[in-house]
């Protein structure tokens, strides 16, 4: 990490000195890292520091080295230094402070609460119910928190996986009839009546736990417009098998409207009832991204298939 940095770590935090504790995370394709800096004399012991360094040659680990993935993957970083700036103190839902950002030549920096000693130091690859629950109550509150916002300065549309960012994923789609229904999914999603801001990578790796089974969530580079089914199903899809999805689908949903109509300043029966049609067309969107990209994915499974076979039946 350069002097600058360092000093703005110290300045931000009050610390008389630090050293880099450990990596917690390469960043994909080798764009930087994500460490715990430990400090000396400030009123917390540590911090979360994003550290976002382009390379000069990107190394995609699925092999999608082109200059649109890495476009991307620029903007991902401009609209999390955004939404840490403009937005993330609206949250009601529960992430990292941010402490400062600053960006040099192509490098940027972002300082962040250490959220493990906040209190949410578990990490989680399998879940069970009540931790479901708390995530889905996360994903109510942060879709509450900034419905009928306009997102200005981050995705327009949210989520990485979207059509519009992703021409070479659909040219080599062989399944010809997601192909052609591709469009009309994504403008289902994209002119829905009721938009707000979707976190656009609520996957369980994004989520922190506390011992009392509260949640924190991170990593905003995909955050944007768009339908909150798009969180929801993405979110059901990384964590819990092809039975499972479909056994729980009505108790997910469920459980995810009563927090957001509770999370609302008023109940809106409206937005549930199309947000509620839309949650296996958000299932289809990313199906449809993921048949493209990596067809051999595990999460490619028969209820996948049927889910998008209706939908696109339902066209």
């Amino acid at each position: 990490m350069n002097e600058q940095f360092s000093s703005i770590i110290l300045q931000s935090t009050g610390a008389s000195s630090l050293m880099e504790r450990e990596v917690i995370q390469e960043l994909w394709s080798g764009y930087g890292k994500i460490m715990r800096v430990g400090l000396e004399g400030a009123t917390v012991n540590s911090v979360v520091v994003k550290h976002v360094q382009l390379p000069l040659n990107a190394n995609h680990p699925r092999g999608w080295n082109t200059d649109i993935g890495h476009q991307r993957k620029v903007k991902s970083y401009q609209v999390e230094t955004t939404w840490y700036d403009k937005y993330s103190k609206n949250s009601a839902a529960r992430l990292p402070r941010c402490l400062a950002i600053d960006t040099q030549g192509d490098e940027v920096l972002i300082v962040l609460e250490d959220l493990d000693t906040a209190g949410y130091p578990l990490r989680k690859r399998s879940v069970e119910w009540k931790e479901i629950e708390s995530c889905l109550a996360w994903l109510a509150q942060f879709h509450a928190s900034f419905l009928g916002k306009v997102p200005e300065g981050l995705w327009e549309v949210g989520t990485y996986w979207h059509l519009a960012t992703r021409p070479q994923e659909l040219t080599v789609l062989k399944d010809q009839g997601l192909k052609a229904a591709a469009p009309l999914i994504d403008k289902k999603l994209s002119t829905c009546a009721y938009q707000t801001f979707v976190h656009g990578d609520a996957k369980l790796a994004n989520f922190c736990f506390a011992s009392n089974g509260q949640v924190a969530g991170v990593d905003f580079q995909y955050v944007g417009g768009g339908c909150g089914m798009k969180d929801v199903a993405y979110f059901v899809g990384s964590c819990l098998n092809e039975k499972d999805c479909e056994r729980l689908e009505a108790q997910i949903l469920d459980t995810y409207f009563a927090y957001l109509q509770n999370a609302l300043a008023e109940s809106n029966a409206a937005l549930e009832t199309e947000w509620r049609s839309l949650y296996r067309v958000a299932w289809a969107d990313f199906h449809r991204f993921l048949k493209g990209w990596s067809p051999g994915h595990w999460k490619i499974n028969s209820y996948s298939e049927r889910v998008t076979t209706e939908v696109i039946n339902s066209l």
